[in-house]
C-alpha cells in the first residue's frame, strides 16, 4: 500500500479562500485538547489567550507593538515566496537592521539632531537589504540554495549581537550588563497616540503592506514577481530576469526585515541587548502563508500572531503555563495552513499492491472514486 497526491483538476475557490480560517479553527480545537491534557481548563486558556488581551486599550497598544514586525517582515517574505525566493533568514535581517540603525544612537550618541531618527531608519533598512544581499549573491552567482544560507546566517547574526553588547558597545555606566547605552530621546521612535505605547512602526507596517498591494495588483513588477513565480521558463519568454528577481525580492525584504528590527529596537526596547526578537523573522514565515501571501491579508494574519504573543504573556501569568506553549500554537497554526492547502490543491489517493505470480501489481482501493471525492 502506498498514499499519494493527486493534483485535483479544479481548486475550488471557496474552500481556497476559507482555508486560513479552517486552519485557526482547527488550531483552537487542537490547542483546547493539548490544555486539556496539560490540566488546564481550555476555556479558560483559550479565553487569556485571544479574549483578554483585546479588553483593555493598554493592551491593544501592546498587540500593535507586536503585531507591527511581523507584518512589516511578513509584507516583505511574501514578495521572496510569490517570486519562488526562499528567504527563511528575515529574523538575522531583522537583528543586523537593528544593529545597523543603531550605529548612531550607540557610537555618536553626543550628536543630538532631528535627523537622528530618519538616518536611523534608513540604515536599518540598508543593513537588513545588504545582510540580505548574501544569500541573494551566493544564489545569483553560484546556484546555492538559499534556504541554507539564510538560515544559517541568522546564527551568525544573533552571536554578533551577542559579542556587541557584550564587548564594544556595552554601557559603561551599565553596572555590567550585557546592553548598549539608552538612546537619546532624538533616536526614540514616536507614539502614535497619548492613551499607549504603541510606535509608528506599525503605521510603517502598514504602508508597507499597502505600497506592496499596489505593486503586485497594478505594476509590471508585481506581474513580473507572479510570472518567475510560477513558471522561470515563461518568464524567460516575456524577457524577465529570474537572477535579477532574485536580487530584488531578496534585498526588498531584507530592506523591509531591517526596518522592523531598528522600530522594535527604537520604539520599544530603547536599547540594544542580547536578545531583542522572541521569534518574529521566523514567526513572519506563518504569517505570510497565513494570509496567502496577499499584502492586505497578511495584515490579518499579523495582528492574529500578535495576539499568540500577547495571550501567551497573559496565559504565562493567570494560568502559569510556559512560554513554550506559544511556539506549540503558532506550530500548529503553521502545520494547520499548510496541510488545508494541501488537500485543497491535491486529493489523497491510495494505491494497493498485490502478489500476481511473483510480478508485484497495483490495484487502488476498492471505491477509490468515491473515496477520493470525499477527500
Amino acid at each position: 500500500m502506498r498514499i499519494e497526491l493527486e493534483k485535483r483538476p479544479k481548486v475550488s475557490l471557496l474552500y481556497a479562500f476559507l482555508s486560513p480560517v479552517i486552519a485557526l479553527v482547527l488550531t483552537v480545537v487542537a490547542g483546547a485538547i493539548m490544555f486539556v491534557f496539560l490540566g488546564k481548563d481550555p476555556g479558560l486558556a483559550l479565553y487569556s489567550f485571544f479574549i483578554e488581551p483585546l479588553t483593555e486599550v493598554w493592551s491593544l497598544h501592546e498587540l500593535a507593538i507586536k503585531a507591527a514586525p511581523l507584518i512589516l517582515i511578513g509584507v516583505g517574505l511574501s514578495v521572496c515566496y510569490r517570486s519562488n525566493n526562499w528567504n527563511i533568514g528575515a529574523e538575522g535581517q531583522f537583528i543586523m537592521g537593528a544593529v545597523a540603525g543603531s550605529v548612531i544612537p550607540v557610537v555618536f550618541h553626543e550628536w543630538h539632531s532631528a535627523l537622528v531618527l530618519p538616518l536611523m531608519l534608513v540604515t536599518a533598512m540598508i543593513g537588513g537589504a545588504l545582510y540580505a544581499g548574501i544569500p541573494a549573491f551566493l544564489k545569483a552567482r553560484m546556484n546555492t540554495n538559499e534556504i541554507l544560507t539564510s538560515l544559517m546566517l541568522v546564527y551568525v547574526a544573533q552571536f554578533f549581537l551577542d559579542w556587541l553588547v557584550r564587548g564594544p558597545w556595552r554601557d559603561p555606566g551599565g553596572f555590567n550588563f550585557p546592553v548598549t547605552r539608552t538612546f537619546a530621546p532624538e533616536a526614540i521612535l514616536p507614539e502614535m497616540l497619548a492613551s499607549g505605547r504603541a510606535n509608528y512602526g506599525f503605521a510603517f507596517a502598514i504602508v508597507a503592506a499597502f505600497a506592496i498591494w499596489f505593486m503586485m495588483r497594478f505594476t509590471l513588477k508585481g506581474f513580473e514577481i507572479s510570472v518567475l513565480g510560477q513558471s522561470e521558463r515563461a518568464g524567460r519568454f516575456a524577457g524577465f530576469s529570474s537572477r535579477r528577481m532574485i536580487w530584488f525580492s531578496m534585498l526588498l525584504s531584507g530592506a523591509f526585515a531591517g526596518l522592523a528590527g531598528i522600530s522594535e529596537v527604537s520604539g520599544a526596547i530603547g536599547k540594544l541587548q542580547p536578545v531583542i526578537s522572541p521569534g518574529y523573522g521566523f514567526t513572519a514565515i506563518i504569517v505570510a502563508f497565513l494570509g496567502r501571501l496577499n499584502p492586505l491579508a497578511i495584515i490579518v494574519a499579523g495582528l492574529v500572531l500578535g495576539l499568540t504573543y500577547l495571550g501567551g504573556e497573559a496565559a504565562q501569568i493567570s494560568l502559569a503555563l510556559s512560554d513554550k506553549v506559544v511556539r506549540v500554537f503558532q506550530g500548529l497554526l503553521l502545520f494547520f495552513v499548510l496541510s488545508c492547502d494541501t488537500l485543497i490543491q491535491y486529493r489523497i489517493r491510495i494505491v494497493w499492491r498485490r502478489m500476481s505470480g511473483g510480478v508485484v501489481t497495483g490495484q487502488a482501493v476498492p471505491g477509490a472514486a468515491a473515496a477520493e471525492g470525499a477527500l
